[in-house]
């Protein structure tokens, strides 16, 4: 079997590298893995270094918008799953340009070589923020998708243009949707690894507005084991969400990353709230856990306190990257 992951050398995209080369994910044993990655700034080969020796592992450096390098490095593949994209919404605030360029347009034209090509099974990773902002209740697979920011919209757009190559086309596409992930080699302009990488280095953390926005919180190993069995057992044109279950305001994580760096509120420096800063995401995952048998099963407890061991363990990793970064979470 061999699988195409796009974004391979990201946060999330390099976890699940990792998990199907070490053994974690057991219906991937044997698999080859072609990583295509851009290497932006959030994208870094060191994320791979833990595996970059496996003979199943070939890496491809190119963007998603280049169809011809696209259709080379997907040839053979029996699988694509897509992780790659501008993801951050500050920057897509400051600039909308490659979020829809990257997002919408280098779908378009993986899902075009996936179905020219006949790939057995795309899944596309997406995120909860295309459905807007929720005040109570959760948001469940067939709740419209709302976004309120360049980034989200963006990606409400691909995963349209994913459905659209199922009805249209016949191609089995599986869209998964996530709530906010944590976790080791995530780069440090998000709000966990920036707040914790400042503490420790003795920085305050810029904390938006009241603090009172709400998010839940998923391990990134969770989240690939979800998009794994996503691509194992999923349904062709079906969305599926896999949260955490762990919903925390800003404020109330803050307070959990100053307790595990042992820093306290004056550390806090409260800053102007982003343009149209969505309050609160809730998924329902009922459908992935009921279908799949999904469940997340790294406590948020036991998952943070690790994360934060690790930027503590890994300043090598980090240190470079927050040189420019000058982007709140």
């Amino acid at each position: 079997m061999r699988v195409l992951v796009t974004g391979g050398a990201g946060f999330i995209g390099s976890t699940f590298v990792r998990r199907a080369l070490g053994g974690a994910e057991p219906t991937l044993a044997g698999a080859e893995i072609v990583v295509l990655d851009k290497l932006t700034y959030a994208g870094n080969e060191a994320n791979l270094a833990p595996v970059s020796g496996q003979p199943r592992l070939r890496f491809v450096k190119g963007d998603i918008t280049d169809g011809q390098l696209v259709r080379d490095a997907m040839r053979g593949a029996d699988a694509v799953v897509h992780f790659a994209a501008e993801s951050h919404v500050d920057r897509s605030i400051v600039g909308a340009d490659p979020f829809v360029v990257t997002n919408v347009v280098g779908t378009q034209i993986l899902l075009q070589a996936a179905l020219e090509l006949g790939v057995g099974r795309f899944v596309h990773v997406s995120t909860d923020e295309v459905y807007g902002s929720i005040e109570a209740g959760s948001w469940a697979e067939g709740h419209p998708v709302e976004p309120n920011s360049p980034y989200s919209a963006s990606k409400a757009g691909s995963d349209l243009l994913a459905r659209s190559y199922t009805r249209t086309h016949g191609l089995d596409v599986r869209v998964t949707r996530c709530s906010n992930n944590y976790g080791p080699y995530q780069h440090p302009e998000k709000m966990v690894p920036l707040f914790v990488t400042n503490l420790l280095d003795g920085q305050p953390v810029p904390l938006y507005g009241d603090g009172l926005n709400v998010r839940d919180w998923l391990h990134v190993d969770d989240h690939c084991r979800g998009v794994a069995q996503v691509l194992e057992r999923g349904r062709a044109g079906e969305v599926y969400n896999i949260g955490g279950g762990t919903e925390l305001s800003n404020r109330e994580l803050t307070g959990r990353l100053l307790a595990a760096v042992g820093a306290d509120w004056s550390m806090v420096s409260p800053v102007t709230d982003r343009k149209a800063h969505d309050r609160r995401y809730s998924l329902d995952w009922t459908k992935i856990r009921d279908e799949l048998g999904y469940e997340p099963v790294v406590s948020f407890d036991e998952g943070l306190t690790a994360t934060v061991r690790w930027y503590a363990d890994n300043r090598q990793w980090w240190e470079p990257l927050k040189h420019g970064t000058a982007v709140a979470p």
